[in-house]
């Protein structure tokens, strides 16, 4: 059963009023460097699991956290970064491990003892395999071995996906009173490896209940300090940055870091003068930076950064922000609702999940901000659908959900997994109401809508609605839930049988804006129910309720005249800066009252327009997989199978790569559009003899000796799958011989080699170097975390790929030059 009590610094278990402060931004905080590079100095075998000395070679590791103690760390950092059930194995249990580790860093002096929780290696379903529920008992595991084992705090690290973390700070939230500290670890372009920017993870994570937030890993401080910034601007809770030095290389058959302690430290001031409270070291630091980083926190106090006023709402890839002190206006989309939709309801009845992620990438393509997602109908599991509607969603579109059900568990489920800061619709002035989502609102850091009715229905005039939105905020701020988390909709009336409340909606509208400092929502096409030209009303409907206040209209963008007065309206309260979105929309504008056709005009910037000759392209970008068997089928019969392929399939394909790199397109959006393509290639091999379709060339892929990560590996197994080459996947953690002898079998000409960790280069410059030395002729490309072009280059690498996109290019290449 979850307790929702609400958390707070008070019902926390904090070591010492030291700790206090710097929860509460008064203090500085220095954590510890790396761990690795310290004990690949000392000689750790590449490929051994780190997390195993503990219990191994305990002496190594407390004389790695004595060196950092006696540098100035006040907090120790567990050597458990990988130590949960799916890493380890049977080679030890979870429990021993942070019991030893706990152990190794009392024992060398910590004033504080944080038990580390890094990723579990695999990726979450919809992309992956790994369930949030499953991921979230691993985390569960670890929280509670560590609590067992006696740590101060909670740090959780390294994180690429926001579904991930989250799972990790529930499991930390659920199963320990300790204070949280979560970070995630961004590449050069500003996003996480799943596409996730500073600002959503900031706000994903304050809501959510962790106590600092922040960065850790990938760049050196001089790359990070600009989303250091980002984050410090979209949260008043501590910052927390522990960054590399610099980049890797090889030095005498050794990996080193490009960034001296005096460059790194000039680096870490800058952050802290811009108010990061929290700082440490990641890889390649040493006890020498921890030193000097020690000289810069000693009595000064952080510098304040209270976080502009704005309610957010979240994807894993794209905030929507409302702020305080300017109008914004964001579009709810309303079409994922089956009240009077009878092809949405046979979907949902049928178990076709695709139709209805398909309403979401048309109104994504439509203009919505947000989508709202309900599913409620009779006979179906409205907990499971909703879930599974909302997980496939966040892989086919990039905008945040507002989840709307009348049935608490449904919500509950839903918003448990969500990837992002959803919005709960809704609560409303009903005890029953209140008492059963302001909890769930409140543990798992969702706005909420709140409706303006109670036990005594819908009132009649506007003071009346917004005595109950009153009720409603004041309940809410008991759950820790401010007005920068709530959307009042005052509830419209139809006018052709309550025609005096329209004015009483507006005004109450206005009242809540400006007396309760909330922003409000409401569904517009209500107002027009029993009257012809219905878009008419509700247009111009719509527009009054701008000018009284309304931020969030719920809405069909699929009509032309409501995106029309919102795109008016961006203009008017300065949102469209300059009027250029709406001089590119409408600078060709056929105006229907000059007797023209109705106006089709299509925005001239529209990155995807449906192509009449070519659908396939189109289904392909938008990863619309529902469409896309009858779509092939349909192609077939006037074209030739590998004609298909070669001109509609892979440019398609090669343009989603392209946006990809532009940054148009994140990771989930890549992969929902291979798999849109996998449909078009699954119809052409079921309709056509496997001899009219041939392999364009064989790969293999593998994760190199001692590493046991291979999200990434299996990312481009998928791309190039559907690229049409015959790909051998040998696996994670695969001696370098073995790969060399199924080479060597197959007759593959290349070969994709993965790596995450830094002691598992060693194994791949060896592999690199078999391959090369037994089967002369075959390329290899490689990639992972760790690597960099001049990394690559120098353990002998052919290729170099930053993501899979990049991998299906070097493919098409090398390929194409032996056709």
């Amino acid at each position: 059963m979850t307790d929702y009590t609400p958390r707070t610094l008070d019902t926390l278990r904090i070591a010492d009023d030291d700790l206090r402060a710097v929860l509460e931004g008064r203090r500085h905080l220095l954590f510890d460097g790396g761990m690795g590079t310290m004990l690949q100095a000392a000689g750790l075998a590449a490929g051994e699991l780190p997390e195993l000395l503990c219990l191994t070679n305990p002496d190594e590791i407390r004389a790695v956290h004595a060196a950092y103690v006696e540098a100035g760390a006040e907090v120790v950092t567990t050597n458990t970064f990988g130590a949960n059930a799916r890493k380890l194995g049977d080679a030890a249990t979870v429990e021993d491990v942070f019991c030893a580790a706990v152990r190794c860093a009392r024992d060398a002096g910590a004033r504080y003892v944080a038990g580390d929780i890094g990723p579990t290696g695999a990726l979450l379903a919809p992309l992956g395999t790994l369930t949030f529920d499953e991921a979230y008992e691993l985390f569960a595991q670890q929280v509670r071995a560590a609590v067992a084992a006696g740590v101060d705090l909670i740090v959780i690290e390294t994180m690429t996906d926001l579904a991930e973390i989250r799972a990790a700070v529930l499991a930390a939230k659920e199963h320990a009173d300790l204070p949280i500290f979560a970070t995630m670890t961004f590449e050069a372009d500003g996003r996480t490896f799943l596409g996730t920017p500073p600002e959503v993870a900031a706000a994903t994570l304050d809501a959510l209940g962790a106590d600092v937030v922040g960065i850790n890993c990938s760049l050196g401080p001089a790359e990070l300090a600009p989303f250091a910034r980002r984050m410090v601007a979209s949260t008043a809770k501590p910052v927390m940055v522990q960054a590399n030095a610099g980049l890797p290389k090889v030095r005498d058959g050794k990996t080193v870091y490009d960034i001296d302690p005096a460059t790194y430290a000039a680096g870490v001031q800058a952050m802290v003068e811009g108010g990061v409270g929290v700082i440490g070291g990641c890889c390649g630091t040493t006890p020498a930076y921890i030193r000097l980083l020690a000289d810069i926190v000693r009595d000064r106090v952080p510098a304040a950064h209270p976080a502009a006023g704005a309610l957010t709402v979240a994807s894993a890839q794209t905030l929507v922000a409302l702020p305080e002190a300017e109008r914004r206006v964001a579009v709810i989309g309303e079409r994922i609702n089956p009240t009077g939709k009878k092809r949405l309801q046979a979907a949902l009845r049928e178990g076709d999940i695709d139709y209805v992620i398909g309403q979401g990438i048309s109104q994504q393509e439509q203009g919505a901000d947000i989508l709202d997602v309900n599913v409620g109908l009779p006979g179906i599991d409205e907990p499971a659908v909703l879930a599974r509607v909302c997980e496939q969603l966040s892989a086919a579109t990039v905008l945040p959900l507002q989840i709307d059900s009348t049935d608490p568990a449904a919500i509950e489920r839903a918003v448990r997994r969500y990837a992002g800061k959803p919005i709960i619709n809704s609560v409303n002035g009903k005890r029953e109401s209140l008492d059963a989502i302001l909890p769930i609102a409140a543990h798992y850091g969702a706005n909420i809508i709140g409706l303006t009715l109670d036990e005594d229905g819908i009132p009649d005039t506007a003071q009346a609605r917004f005595a109950i939105a009153q009720r409603i905020v004041d309940e809410a701020a008991r759950y820790g839930i401010g007005p920068d988390r709530i959307l009042i909709d005052c509830l419209v009336m139809t006018a052709s049988t309550n025609q005096a409340q329209a004015l009483e909606i507006l005004r109450a509208v206005t009242m809540c804006r400006e007396r309760l400092g909330v922003h409000c929502a409401l569904g517009v096409s209500n107002i027009s129910f029993g009257l012809p030209a219905r878009e008419l009303m509700n247009a111009t409907f719509l527009a009054a309720a701008f000018g009284a206040g309304l931020d969030a209209p719920i809405m069909n963008p699929g009509s032309a005249r409501y995106m029309d007065a919102v795109r008016a309206f961006r203009v008017l309260n300065m949102e469209d800066a300059g009027s250029a979105a709406y001089i590119e929309r409408y600078a060709t504008w056929a105006d229907p009252y000059k007797g023209h056709p109705a106006n089709t005009a299509q925005a001239a910037g529209d990155t995807i327009a449906a192509d009449a000759g070519d659908p396939i392209r189109h289904l392909i970008l938008t990863g619309k997989k529902d469409e896309m068997a009858a779509a092939t089928e349909r192609l077939l019969a006037t074209c030739d199978p590998m004609d298909l392929i070669n001109d509609h399939l892979i440019p398609a394909l090669d343009e989603v790569g392209e946006l990809f790199d532009k940054g148009a397109y994140f990771l989930p959006q890549l992969m929902a559009s291979a798999e849109c393509a996998r449909v078009g290639f699954d119809t052409i091999r079921r309709l056509m003899p496997a001899s009219d379709i041939a392999s364009k060339g064989a790969i293999c892929l593998a994760t190199v000796k001692g590493d046991i990560h291979d999200i990434g590996k299996n990312i481009v197994k998928m791309l190039l799958d559907n690229y049409g080459y015959t790909v051998f996947d040998l696996g994670r953690d695969v001696d370098p011989q073995a790969i060399v002898d199924e080479v060597r079998a197959r007759g593959v000409e290349l070969v994709g080699l993965s790596a995450l960790m830094t002691t598992t280069v060693p194994a791949m410059e060896q592999t690199i170097d078999l391959l090369h030395e037994q089967v002369p002729g075959v390329k290899v490309v490689v990639g992972g975390a760790v690597l960099t072009p001049e990394y690559a280059s120098q353990i002998g690498a052919d290729y170099y790929a930053k993501d899979a996109a990049e991998t299906a290019r070097i493919a098409e290449e090398l390929f194409g030059a032996g056709a």
